[in-house]
């Protein structure tokens, strides 16, 4: 597993997972289980799964999730892992999928085009090529010649020449919307008949990421206490979206850009589909950095947040780790999957909180038992 700073301790001194619903928590880890066991290949490498933990899935698979008791829950992790606590401050945010209002044909309020994954595109998870800059870069563009080199950028993209624009999918009103897709990493497009087309992440141009809530507030363009989606996109569309505005500059400044596909498959009905390829539950799966952790390993994560409306409350949740993203880096930091729609939305835009971290490793990781 992962080394990091970690303190063993027992599962009485987490005392509120014993008021957490055990039982839904091991139905998400089961679907995580089910994905280890597969071997399918995830959309995007994590930290593999060790054997210890593909004995606990193997379990896992063959117990009757609609039938589990809280005790019999409890019994299932307490037999199964051990409870490490994360040294130093932990910090969550949160994320979730937007529904947005699109065309299948650009026209005059519907012109940003949402972006299809090229032709050109290598994904290095493995194997990292060098930018300009001597950065590590994670995709690369395939030439004619079956060279590598660095994929644009997002503002060569957005204003390279027309060979170097992906397909588009569909078209959504502004590139503010596009952002936030891709901030995202999925969302569900609505046209005018009612129709929705979900989308799933399909690659990304392999550029480090830059958050641009953080230079909007480094900048004073927005007070740290203010700071949420909603300010976010308000203060960006104020600065212009067009090609050279210093809005559309700000967003340019987060180099990295992401691609998607059109997903009608069974398990996308059931939610957004996470780095690890399964559909995401509310208030239930993470995203973790995906250099440290392996997806299915379930988190104890303990703060004080605006989680079922503005005002902040006790949350205190067994998770299970079954996505990551660009911004999620260190052991102690976590994305907390919210939901689809605009009140998830606005929930998850005001979190960014101090938490507490327990991991729970399986029994006979690193030789423990």
């Amino acid at each position: 597993m992962a080394s990091v700073d970690l303190d063993p301790v027992g599962f009485d001194s987490i005392d509120a997972i014993f008021r957490d619903d055990l039982g839904a928590a091991f139905r998400v880890f089961r679907r995580s289980a089910e994905i280890i066991l597969s071997a399918a290949q995830p959309l995007r490498a994590a930290l593999p799964a060790d054997e210890a933990l593909a004995r606990v899935c193997r379990l896992a698979a063959g117990m009757d999730a609609a039938r589990l008791s809280q005790d019999a829950a409890l019994d299932f992790f307490a037999s199964n892992f051990r409870p490490f606590r994360l040294r130093g401050p932990g910090f969550v945010t949160a994320y979730y999928e937007p529904v947005i209002e699109a065309r299948e044909a650009p026209d005059a309020q519907f012109r940003t085009p949402v972006p299809a994954r090229p032709a050109d595109l290598v994904t290095l998870n493995e194997t990292p090529i060098r930018g300009e800059a001597g950065e590590p870069l994670t995709s690369a563009r395939r030439r004619a010649d079956g060279g590598l080199e660095p994929y644009p950028d997002r503002r060569a993209l957005e204003e390279g020449p027309p060979e170097l624009r992906p397909r588009p999918i569909a078209y959504v009103r502004d590139r503010v919307e596009l952002f936030l897709i891709q901030v995202q990493g999925s969302a569900r497009l609505r046209f005018p008949d009612g129709r929705e087309l979900p989308l799933t992440y399909d690659g990304r141009n392999g550029r480090p990421y830059t958050s641009i809530g953080r230079l909007l507030i480094e900048r004073g363009l927005v007070p740290q206490g203010e700071m949420s989606l909603e300010r976010l996109k308000t203060e960006i569309r104020a600065l212009g979206q067009e090609d050279g505005a210093p809005g559309a500059r700000l967003m340019q400044e987060n180099r990295s850009y992401v691609f998607f596909r059109a997903d009608s498959s069974p398990e996308r009905r059931d939610g957004p589909i996470g780095g690890e390829g399964c559909a995401l539950t509310p208030l239930r799966s993470i995203a973790v950095d995906r250099s440290l952790w392996s997806y299915g390993l379930p988190f104890f994560i303990s703060a004080t947040l605006p989680w079922r409306n503005a005002a902040a409350e006790p949350f205190a949740r067994l998770m299970i780790a079954q996505d990551t993203g660009s911004a999620i880096l260190g052991p102690a930091r976590a994305d907390l999957f919210f939901g689809a729609g605009d009140e998830a939305g606005a929930l998850a835009g005001l979190v960014r909180h101090k938490a507490d971290f327990t991991v729970l490793l399986p029994r006979g990781a690193g030789g423990d038992e």
